[in-house]
């Protein structure tokens, strides 16, 4: 049995991934920390087990296997650096960091330490994800040209996000790299390789501390672009998946949740229609992923390789936005 401290009720997936370890076979919730304590006492009163006000006092128990980190992303490197100075694996919640530099330092502590880090990036196990990835593997697209992908909703302006999302210092940004971490992952999964350049346009309609409208633009060495969108403002924006290119075009959530195809193919196959693909069903979540190379002694590379690109992609977005400039990659 694997046994979890949780590190904060902050993010608002903690009681998610609370209940996905508490369902698990193979873990359990045995101690809390948390950086706000009267919140961190309700959560340990609810279940049943130790708050704890010191997180090196919680960390310092032997019988404490792992971490889930939902600390505010401010805090990412204080407390990952600690949980593998422990010895302790991390589950956590995206980004790894705000920056490629404390990523690396959480990256480096990790390798020294040989522990294990999975990153929640939940939508590399979706249905739709492993087709189009069949999709672009079987070439039926020819050569990539774009990659469009959106999340949005309406949390700014029917006000259910908790105000402490719109704080910048704890947050690092706002709808970007909050909901937009999903479309960003996904389009540089989509491209097949690594963007060298981001543009990025803010907006801030509602006035907050942090963007509630977001576009990143990316640009690759092969000349296909990447555009991921994300915003706290729309009602009615379906999650989006566009993929294009010189032989093909698939489509997903527009509006409906299904995939869809025209490609012409080596054989012309489905060139005069759109074709409506079946979806392989769900692999197991970035959380049983994690325990399964717990037990395994096996390490998520693909997970950490992506996520790590993802906090490349997001520092690049946050400064061109700031410094109305496009960003290099090779700068950070």
């Amino acid at each position: 049995m694997i046994r979890i401290g949780k590190i904060s009720y902050w993010h608002v997936h903690a009681w998610d991934y609370t209940k996905q370890a508490q369902e698990h076979p193979g873990t359990v919730i045995a101690a809390v920390w948390d950086e706000i304590p009267e919140r961190g006492r309700q959560a340990a009163e609810k279940q049943g087990v130790p708050f704890y006000e010191n997180l090196d006092d919680m960390l310092a128990r032997d019988d404490i296997d792992a971490v889930i980190v939902d600390a505010p992303t401010s805090m990412h490197v204080e407390v990952m650096v600690k949980a593998a100075r422990a010895g302790k694996h991390i589950f956590t919640e995206k980004v790894i960091a705000p920056t490629l530099k404390e990523t690396n330092v959480i990256l480096d502590e990790v390798a020294n330490n040989k522990v294990n880090l999975t990153v929640s990036l939940p939508r590399l196990n979706d249905g739709y994800t492993l087709a189009i990835r069949d999709i672009l593997e079987r070439k039926l697209l020819g050569k990539l040209t774009l990659v469009r992908t959106r999340l949005s909703h309406n949390g700014a302006i029917a006000d259910w996000l908790p105000s402490h999302f719109y704080n910048l210092e704890q947050c690092g940004g706002g709808a970007l790299i909050d909901l937009g971490c999903h479309p960003m992952y996904l389009a540089r999964l989509f491209l097949g390789e690594m963007p060298t350049e981001v543009s990025a346009t803010f907006s801030y309609l509602t006035g907050k501390e942090v963007e509630d409208n977001a576009v990143s633009v990316l640009t690759t060495p092969s000349g296909a672009i990447g555009i991921a969108e994300a915003g706290f403002v729309n009602s009615h924006s379906p999650f989006t998946i566009e993929v294009h290119g010189t032989e093909g075009t698939l489509l997903y959530g527009t509006p409906n949740s299904e995939l869809l195809l025209r490609t012409n193919g080596a054989s012309g196959e489905h060139a005069d229609k759109w074709t409506k693909i079946s979806l392989p069903n769900n692999r197991e979540s970035a959380f049983d992923q994690w325990v399964g190379h717990i037990n395994n002694g096996t390490q998520a590379d693909e997970n950490i390789r992506l996520a790590t690109d993802l906090t490349k992609l997001m520092e690049a977005s946050n400064r061109s936005a700031q410094e109305r400039r496009t960003i290099s990659i090779s700068e950070l």
